[in-house]
């Protein structure tokens, strides 16, 4: 039988110890802080953002929500994230994307100091990821590789076949599978023949943003299959990358959208930001 794997539970049981941290850091005197910068006004943003202020709220993190508007200029953006990498209050800085095509996304984010860095997307970060040493892991492919934890998911020696190549995503969780020593393939819009890649896949992780792309004729009996995906159909149901009726009678394991990645992204950001706090601590002295 197919197993669901559960984000939502999980991400419970892990939020309950992120709590417990957070009152220890605040009796050392430490008050966790996140800052999150959004630009402009797409809802979709909005609406995550609306997410994570409501996590830290709950689990005794202190939000600063910095709404700009659409047209801020790139000198501005960067002002305003140097003034937070200064302010010793804030623990970590997310920039909510996609930015505005005006900006320059990868300059901006390299602005960011590595060790307020939340979601683990500059240059530094990712470097530190390439080379086995990671600081802070991106959230979205580390809540993925807690999931395979939890559910003791065997990744060694395993053929694991991402689709998507994104440094939010694809590229990072593609580096955390091979540390764990399976045998990377990453696919992208460019793939010829992809069905014939997907089909071989022992673990297929598929992050590209189309709507019920994957069908069960693009999987192996028994695989195991996590959705990254999130997307809005006509009737307004958020559905993922993979036809979840379909596959599901072919997977092992499988994500459900929503209720699988999607709140396991949201725990590590606040894990993260706990992981901010303690490094701050502990460079403060």
């Amino acid at each position: 039988m197919t197993e669901i794997l559960d984000g939502k539970l999980l991400s419970f049981k892990i939020r309950e110890n992120i709590k417990k941290d957070v009152e220890v850091l605040k009796n050392s005197g430490i008050s966790p802080c996140l800052a999150v910068i959004v630009v402009g006004y797409n809802k979709a943003s909005l609406k995550y953002v609306s997410f994570k202020e409501k996590a830290c709220k709950e689990l005794g993190i202190e939000s600063m929500i910095f709404k700009l508007p659409e047209n801020t200029e790139e000198i501005n953006l960067i002002k305003l994230i140097e003034e937070l990498n200064n302010n010793q209050r804030i623990n970590g800085i997310l920039i909510q994307l996609p930015l505005p095509s005006h900006l320059d996304q990868n300059a901006i984010l390299e602005k960011i100091s590595p060790f307020k860095d939340v979601d683990g997307f500059t240059p530094y970060c990712l470097g530190r990821l390439l080379t086995d040493n990671p600081l802070f892991i991106p959230c979205t492919p580390k809540g993925v590789l807690k999931m395979f934890d939890e559910y003791k998911i065997a990744l060694e020696g395993k053929h694991a076949v991402v689709v998507g190549r994104s440094i939010i995503v694809g590229k990072p969780l593609s580096l955390l599978l091979l540390r764990k020593n399976a045998t990377v393939s990453i696919c992208h819009s460019r793939t010829r023949n992809l069905t014939e890649i997907t089909k071989k896949a022992d673990i297929l992780c598929v992050a590209i943003g189309k709507e019920r792309f994957i069908s069960a004729d693009m999987i192996k009996e028994g695989a195991v299959v996590i959705d990254i995906g999130i997307n809005v159909t006509d009737t307004g149901r958020v559905v993922g990358d993979i036809d979840f009726d379909e596959v599901k009678e072919k997977a092992s394991y499988i994500t459900p959208v929503p209720g699988g990645v999607g709140p396991m992204t949201i725990a590590m950001l606040m894990e993260n930001t706990v992981i901010a706090a303690k490094i701050q601590k502990e460079l403060s002295g």
